[in-house]
C-alpha cells in the first residue's frame, strides 16, 4: 500500500498494545518485582538479563545493551523492516493501517484530552464525597460497609451529587469540554430533545484505571435499592470494558510480587477484600469473565481464583470462565473455582468471617480439574457404562481445547481413569466431535486467531545477535548519553527544561536536543512514543546506549530525583561545550602570526584568553 503511515497512527497503535504481550508470545517473560524478565534473544546467556518495563513500555538488555519499544524488538527479533514491523503490530491490535486518513490524526490527540478530562472528573467526585451537603450519608454508608477512609483514598472512591448537570456545570462550560465529557461517556447527549445531562447522579463513584494508573472510565453504584444497582461507563476510544479489570493497578501498585489474583463479580468486592488485607482481587465490568481477561491475568500472575455467588447467577457465570480459560491453561498456570454459601458474596462473607478464613477458602478452593470434571458429571450416572461414555464426549472436546503439555496430558489420563476408556479411544471421540467455541465477553482482533504463528519467526530468520557490553566497571559516564537517557525514561521533565540551542555536528548532543524539542512541544510524550521516532541507525544505537548508561548510573531507571539530575547534567554538557566552543575561537586565533591580527582580533583574544583563564 503505497503512502506514508501517519505518526499519529503508530502513537495510537503503540497505546492500544502492551509491550509485554508482543514480547511473551515470542521469548518466555517471568514477572520479577515491578519488570519482567528473560534471558535476551540478543545474545546468549545463562542467567537472565533481559527486562521488559511494562509501566513505562519498553525493553532493555543489560548484558548486551539492546533496548527500545515494542516496534525496535520486532524490527530486531523478526527481522522486519519499518512498515512490515507496523503491520504485524496493527493485525495484532485488529486495524487497517491509514495512509491518508484525517480520523488518526486526530485520534490520539483526543484520546490524551479525555484522559486529561477523565482525571478531573474524579477529582471532581473525590472533592464531593468530601465537600457535599450529603457527604455524611455517603460515608455512613461506606462506613456500614465496612471501608476506612484510606482504602477510600486508595482507589479514588468519590460521590456523584443528585442533580442532572453537576460535572456539566463544573468541567463542561466549553464546548470542547463538553464534547470531550460525551465522548468519555461522562455526559448523555440528546440531540433530538437539545439535551446534555450528567450519566452518573447521586451514586458512589468508583473510577477505573488502566495498566498505567490512567482513569479509562467509571463505574457507579447506587445508595439505596434503585436500579440499575450499578452502571458503567460505555465503550469509548478508551475504554473496552471486554478487556479491563477494575482493581488490577492497584493490585499491581500494592504487591510487587503477584502469585495470585481472584476474580470476583464487583467494585465494592474488590474494595472489601483489600479493606481486609486481600489485595489482590480484580473484578470484570459488567460482563462474564473472557478468555483476554484471563490471558491478562497471567501475564501478571500464575494462578487465578475464580470466586462466585453460591447462586444459579454464580454457577453459571463459572462455567463460561471455565470455557474461556481452558485456552490458555498452559504448564506452570493454575485456576481455581471458590464457591460461596448461598446469600454470600465476598463483601459480606470477609467482614463476617475475617481476612484469614477467607483466605483458608481460596486454599481450598477446587482446582479447574476437579471442578471440570465434577460439574460435568452433574445427573450422569458414572458407574454405568452409558454414563462413562457421555462423560467422554462431552469432557474430551473440552480437554482437547488445552495447549498442548504436561498438563493436558495428565487431564487426558484423569479422563481415561475415570471412564475405563483408553487414551487412544478418547482421540478418536475428539476428532469426530466438532470442537466447541470459548465463550467469550469481547471481539476477538484479527491478529488473535492465531497465537501459535504470531510464536513464529519468519522461516530462516533469526533474533540479531549482538556482542555482550563490557563489564560494569569498565564503562563510564557519558553526560550527553546519560542525558537522553533520562529524557526517555522521565520525558515529562523534559518539558521543565530551558530551550537547548547548542549548535553543533556531534550526533549525541544532536539527539538530545531534538527529544529536549520534542518533549516541549508534546508534554505528554511517553518513553514508548519516544522511541517510536528514533527507530533507524544510527539514532536506535545511540539511544540503545543512552537507556544503558541511565539505567547503570541512574540506578536501573529508578533515579531518586530525576529532574535534578537532568537539570544538572544538562548544565554541565553546556558548561563544558561552552569550553569546547572557547578553546576552538581561542585555538583559531592563536593559528595566526600575533602582528598580522587586526586590533579587533586582539582585543577578542585578549578578552577570550581572560575568560577562559577566569
Amino acid at each position: 500500500m503505497a503512502g506514508r503511515i501517519p505518526e499519529s497512527f503508530i502513537d495510537d497503535l503503540l497505546d492500544r498494545l502492551d509491550i509485554v504481550e508482543v514480547i511473551d508470545r515470542r521469548v518466555k517473560l517471568k514477572k520479577s518485582g515491578r519488570n519482567y524478565m528473560a534471558c535476551c534473544p540478543f545474545h546468549d546467556e545463562k542467567t537472565p538479563s533481559f527486562s521488559v518495563n511494562q509501566e513505562k513500555q519498553f525493553y532493555h538488555c543489560f548484558g548486551c545493551g539492546a533496548g527500545g519499544n515494542m516496534i525496535g524488538f520486532l524490527m530486531d527479533y523478526e527481522r522486519l523492516e519499518f512498515p512490515r514491523c507496523i503491520e504485524t503490530l496493527a493485525d495484532m491490535a485488529g486495524l487497517e493501517i491509514p495512509r491518508e486518513a484525517s480520523v488518526f490524526q486526530e485520534e490520539p490527540q483526543l484520546k490524551r484530552n479525555i484522559y486529561t478530562l477523565l482525571e478531573k472528573a474524579a477529582s471532581h467526585y473525590q472533592r464531593q464525597l468530601k465537600e457535599h451537603p450529603n457527604r455524611s450519608r455517603v460515608v455512613d454508608y461506606l462506613k456500614s460497609r465496612g471501608l476506612s477512609g484510606e482504602i477510600a483514598r486508595d482507589f479514588g472512591i468519590g460521590y456523584a451529587a443528585p442533580g442532572w448537570d453537576n460535572l456539566l456545570a463544573t468541567l463542561g462550560s466549553k464546548d470542547d469540554d463538553k464534547q470531550l465529557l460525551i465522548d468519555g461517556g461522562m455526559l448523555i447527549e440528546k440531540p433530538e430533545e437539545n439535551k446534555c445531562y450528567d450519566r452518573f447522579r447521586d451514586r458512589i463513584m468508583f473510577p477505573i484505571h488502566d495498566n498505567r494508573g490512567r482513569v479509562i472510565a467509571f463505574g457507579g453504584r447506587v445508595l439505596g435499592d434503585d436500579k440499575p444497582k450499578y452502571l458503567n461507563s460505555p465503550e469509548t476510544p478508551v475504554f473496552h470494558k471486554g478487556r479491563e479489570l477494575y482493581g488490577l493497578y492497584q493490585a499491581r501498585k500494592n504487591n510487587r510480587q503477584l502469585q495470585q489474583l481472584i476474580v470476583v463479580e464487583g467494585y465494592m468486592d474488590v474494595v472489601a477484600l483489600a479493606q481486609h488485607g486481600i489485595g489482590y482481587a480484580v473484578a470484570t465490568l459488567g460482563t462474564a469473565t473472557s478468555t483476554d481477561h484471563i490471558k491478562r491475568i497471567f501475564r501478571q500472575c500464575p494462578e487465578v481464583v475464580f470466586c462466585f455467588d453460591g447462586d444459579e447467577a454464580g454457577r453459571k457465570a463459572a462455567i463460561r470462565a471455565l470455557e474461556s480459560a481452558l485456552p490458555v491453561m498452559e504448564d506452570g498456570r493454575q485456576a481455581k473455582f471458590l464457591f460461596l454459601p448461598q446469600g454470600e458474596d465476598p463483601d459480606s462473607l470477609v467482614r463476617k468471617v475475617g481476612c484469614n478464613e477467607f483466605k483458608r477458602l481460596i486454599d481450598k478452593a477446587d482446582p479447574l480439574e476437579n471442578y471440570l470434571f465434577d460439574h460435568l458429571a452433574q445427573d450422569i450416572d458414572i458407574s454405568s457404562l452409558e454414563g462413562r461414555a457421555r462423560m467422554s464426549k462431552l469432557a474430551a472436546p473440552l480437554i482437547a481445547q488445552l495447549p498442548q503439555g504436561v498438563f493436558k496430558s495428565l487431564m487426558m489420563g484423569s479422563l481415561a481413569q475415570r471412564t475405563g476408556l483408553a487414551e487412544d479411544k478418547l482421540l478418536e471421540i475428539i476428532a469426530q466431535q466438532p470442537k466447541p467455541k470459548v465463550r467469550d465477553a469481547s471481539p476477538q482482533p484479527s491478529g488473535e486467531r492465531n497465537h501459535e504463528g504470531d510464536k513464529k519467526q519468519p522461516q530462516g530468520s533469526h533474533p540479531k545477535q549482538r556482542t555482550p557490553l563490557p563489564p560494569k566497571a569498565n564503562i563510564h559516564r557519558a553526560p550527553v548519553l546519560y542525558a537522553i537517557g533520562l529524557l526517555i525514561l522521565y520525558p515529562k521533565v523534559g518539558a521543565q527544561l530551558p530551550e537547548f540551542t547548542i549548535d553543533c555536528e556531534q550526533l549525541e548532543l544532536q539527539l538530545l536536543r531534538d527529544i529536549i524539542t520534542l518533549t516541549q512541544k508534546r508534554p505528554d510524550s511517553t518513553t514508548y512514543m519516544i522511541l517510536a521516532n528514533w527507530q533507524q541507525q544510527p539514532w536506535k544505537g545511540l539511544i540503545e546506549e543512552a537507556l544503558n548508561q541511565a539505567q547503570i548510573f541512574g540506578n536501573q531507571g529508578s533515579a531518586e530525583n530525576p529532574e535534578q539530575e537532568l537539570n544538572d547534567t544538562i548544565k554541565h554538557i553546556l558548561r563544558n561545550n561552552s569550553h569546547i566552543h572557547l578553546d576552538q575561537q581561542v585555538d583559531k586565533l592563536l593559528a595566526t602570526n600575533y602582528a598580522d591580527l587586526s586590533t579587533e582580533d586582539k582585543e577578542q583574544l585578549k578578552q577570550l584568553l581572560a575568560q577562559k583563564h577566569s
